[in-house]
């Protein structure tokens, strides 16, 4: 038996093979393509097919995580304009099953699949076993999942849009920010902050509360790039900023689910921090909860570094369908 997994974001969408067809659990045949280069996921899903010399007819089964809900049949993606029905792609590729997942319940999925090189702890702690782990992840957008501990080694994943959830300060300084935002948008989320496009939008709420004028076209890797070189003071605070409601947005989660088991950071922006990001307040700010800080400062917080997570899910998800 062969099967497909797909992770598809809003920037790239990663295809693999798996399954005892290939002679081992895989993944394997990993490729990488731009969603831009694509009308939809049928014509990736061919074009991934095709790149590799395999048949259609090979495929067996499916498994794809989207960046959004999974509400029914019709999938529409929250930061990219494809859609697609679920039943056209099972159809149209004559495959026998096919699982769509949120992305970030595949992340949840993947967490006791990570080995200790997958991973680096940020901050100390150690995780309780048989716990509630928790997830998320700042990239194109803000992914937040959780992975509930049931009955041995069963695990349930959650499904939901936790980045969009209502975003506070801790400070007066992260307030006057917050507040300025809200005059634009109306409502500040953690993703308006918490995302590639985010770190932009913060650099500009910055500047706007300052009265200063931001000019010229920004990209989140300018933003970075400033505050790692300290030439920019507005990028420094930016990424200050950042980091430090990741750490509030963090403990919240943890607290929400009591995720003992250990909290975890993916996404594509926290590695291109390095060692910027363990000085920062985010794990200080994870643990200061008041009187329940102590109930924080055992949990653990952890930095995904695996290249493909969302495949370790996938996996997982496919795994399940077999029982």
């Amino acid at each position: 038996m062969t099967d497909l997994i797909a992770d598809i974001g809003a920037t790239n969408a990663r295809f693999a093979l798996v399954g005892s067809g290939l002679g081992n659990v895989g993944p394997e045949a990993i490729r990488v393509l731009s969603v831009q280069s694509y009308r939809g996921l049928e014509d990736a899903m061919s074009g991934y097919l095709e790149a590799i010399n395999v048949s259609p007819d090979a495929i067996e089964r499916a498994a794809i995580c989207i960046a959004g809900p999974v509400l029914g049949d019709m999938i529409v993606m929250t930061n990219h304009p494809w859609s697609f029905s679920q039943r056209d792609i099972r159809d149209q590729f004559g495959l026998n099953d096919l699982t769509v997942i949120n992305d970030f319940t595949a992340m949840a999925l993947s967490l006791p699949r990570l080995k200790k090189a997958d991973r680096r702890q940020i901050g100390s702690g150690e995780a309780a076993e048989h716990a509630h782990k928790a997830v998320l992840g700042p990239g194109t957008g803000l992914g937040v999942s959780g992975l509930i501990h049931h009955n041995r080694n069963r695990w349930l994943p959650l499904s939901g849009e936790g980045g969009h959830v209502t975003l506070a300060g801790m400070t007066e300084r992260e307030a006057e920010v917050i507040n300025n935002q809200r005059r634009h948008t109306g409502h500040v989320c953690g993703e308006d902050f918490l995302c590639g496009r985010g770190l932009v939008t913060l650099y500009q709420a910055i500047s706007r509360t300052d009265g200063k004028t931001v000019t010229g076209k920004l990209i989140p890797a300018d933003v970075t790039n400033r505050a790692l070189e300290g030439s920019d003071p507005v990028a420094v605070e930016t990424v200050e900023m950042f980091c430090a409601f990741l750490g509030n947005v963090a403990g919240n989660l943890a607290l929400t689910i009591g995720a003992t088991g250990g909290v975890y950071i993916a996404g594509g922006i926290i590695p291109r921090l390095g060692e910027a990001f363990d000085r920062s307040a985010f794990r200080d700010r994870f643990e200061n909860k008041g009187r329940f800080t102590d109930y924080l400062k055992p949990i653990p917080t952890y930095l995904v570094t695996h290249e493909f997570p969302a495949f370790l899910g996938l996996i997982a998800a496919l795994s399940a369908t077999d029982n």
